[in-house]
């Protein structure tokens, strides 16, 4: 299966730098995004998409509907793709990464999840989508967290890829079961 993970556009949350790890608050897209959104269905007008997958966030959703406009594939939503769960949805983004700062990966804020185990949950999702579509080629619109847990899960360095970075409606593009991830590309 040949997919391609690709982060939401600029949301309100992005802009404002407080933390929404909440998928039932709704937090949407911005002009800028929804225009990331745009360049990047056109980068990705050729390929033909078998499945479409978001997360539940409603960023994720409609980054995917931007990308999936005049396509005859209908959206799947699936919690798997969420964002990394901190617990401390409201609050300011530098609240978790300084809590997380000194283990990344091990480290697991109250009432969230490492990094470690956002890494099992992705994995998940992967080995059941590539079973289910074992020749497609698939869209998954998520976050910057499950993208750098799915590259570590591609095989970069766990170290690495938590504490790499991917752009707003920038995409991994990946072979799964695992290969080798191609770099992220900006739209």
């Amino acid at each position: 299966m040949l997919l391609y993970l690709l982060r939401h556009g600029e949301s309100e949350a992005n802009v404002d730098g407080f933390i929404n790890d909440d998928p039932t608050r709704p937090v949407m897209l911005t002009t800028k995004g929804r225009e990331q959104a745009a360049t990047a269905a056109q980068a990705l007008s050729g390929i033909g998409f078998s499945h479409a997958y978001a997360s539940q966030f409603p960023r994720a959703r409609q980054t995917a509907e931007i990308i999936l406009a005049g396509r005859n594939l209908p959206l799947i939503v699936d919690a798997r793709l969420n964002e990394r769960r901190s617990g401390l949805d409201g609050q300011p983004v530098e609240a978790f990464n300084g809590l997380v700062r000194p283990d990344p990966v091990r480290i697991k804020p109250p009432n969230g999840e490492s990094f470690l185990e956002q890494m099992a949950r992705l994995r998940g999702f992967l080995d059941e989508i590539a079973q289910l579509h074992p020749a497609g080629v698939v869209l998954a619109v998520s976050h910057e967290n499950p993208i750098q847990a799915a590259a570590a899960l591609a095989g970069q360095d766990v170290e690495t890829a938590v504490r790499g970075g991917l752009s707003n409606c920038e995409w991994l593009r990946l072979e799964w079961p695992r290969q080798s991830p191609t770099a992220c590309v900006n739209a």
